[in-house]
């Protein structure tokens, strides 16, 4: 569970929209098969003929997230495998370093099991100080089970870049999960970084 607050880190709704009707791969398939649009539609869900992946039946979880990356200009990904039993203790004891001015982005690497993933987002508050400084909301998407052919979704989320000057410089606390349009989570963690003016 993140220490940042619960309240800090909900997705923010349009008033009015409800989520759509559920239904499973098989029913998607096959809507309408002689409609080109919705053909169309599907195929961008990742919808296809190919095999599904193997997956653990005891694990009940639509979304696995593998892996976390930050991704700057000109230098080596930093790359977070989530998939080992301590992965979470290790990210929220490690802070990552960015150089003040550097442009940089996240990437999550996941895979969809069992059913149609619908609406997932990534939120992520950033503290310094205790107090907040930034709130962010990024929208990864809808994805249909992986298959043999894609084994393994990779999403990069909005470039970004780090801010400049002594007052920047500093240590900052951050609380992030994935959540769906259902409200399921997926994963939460707490984790940090630090600004630098030079690379360490």
């Amino acid at each position: 569970m993140s220490g940042q607050g619960e309240d800090d880190l909900q997705a923010s709704t349009t008033e009015g929209f409800k989520v759509g009707e559920k239904k499973t791969v098989e029913e998607y398939a096959k809507l309408d098969q002689n409609d080109e649009s919705l053909n169309r539609w599907k195929a961008s869900l990742g919808i296809s003929s190919s095999p599904p992946i193997h997956v653990d039946p005891k694990d009940q979880r639509r979304c696995v997230i593998k892996s976390l990356a930050l991704e700057v200009e000109g230098r080596p990904d930093i790359t977070i495998d989530l998939t080992g039993p301590r992965a979470l203790d290790d990210l929220k004891k490690t802070p990552f370093t960015i150089k003040e001015g550097a442009k940089f982005r996240m990437k999550a690497n996941f895979v969809v099991q069992h059913d149609v993933l619908s609406g997932l987002k990534y939120l992520q508050v950033t503290k310094r100080n205790k107090f907040r400084v930034a709130k962010n909301e990024e929208m990864i998407g809808s994805f249909a089970p992986n298959t043999q052919d894609k084994p393994v979704y990779e999403k990069k989320f909005e470039p970004d870049e780090a801010p400049t000057g002594m007052i920047a410089r500093g240590h900052y606390e951050a609380a992030s999960k994935f959540v769906d349009d259902d409200g399921h989570d997926y994963l939460k963690f707490d984790w940090s970084f630090d600004i630098t003016k030079e690379w360490k």
